[in-house]
């Protein structure tokens, strides 16, 4: 399954992940942008974590294969 990944380093928290997929990432209370865990046996919106990379302003969004146990 594919995961979105949030580079923290990199991000300036503009907060435009989290206002076109907010089910996807969260402001958490350290201040930074965290993926949220998805539902067991569901996958991300494809649609709208795509719709978050395109517009990241400093790209530091990506999908990332999650590594089978």
């Amino acid at each position: 399954m594919k995961k979105p990944v949030v580079e923290y380093a990199d991000c300036n928290l503009c907060l435009g992940c989290v206002a076109v997929a907010p089910s996807v990432f969260v402001c958490n209370d350290a201040g930074f942008i965290h993926v949220a865990d998805a539902e067991p046996g569901c996958c991300y919106p494809e649609d709208a974590v795509d719709e978050a990379i395109a517009m990241c302003p400093k790209d530091c969004i990506r999908w990332e294969e999650e590594k089978s146990l």
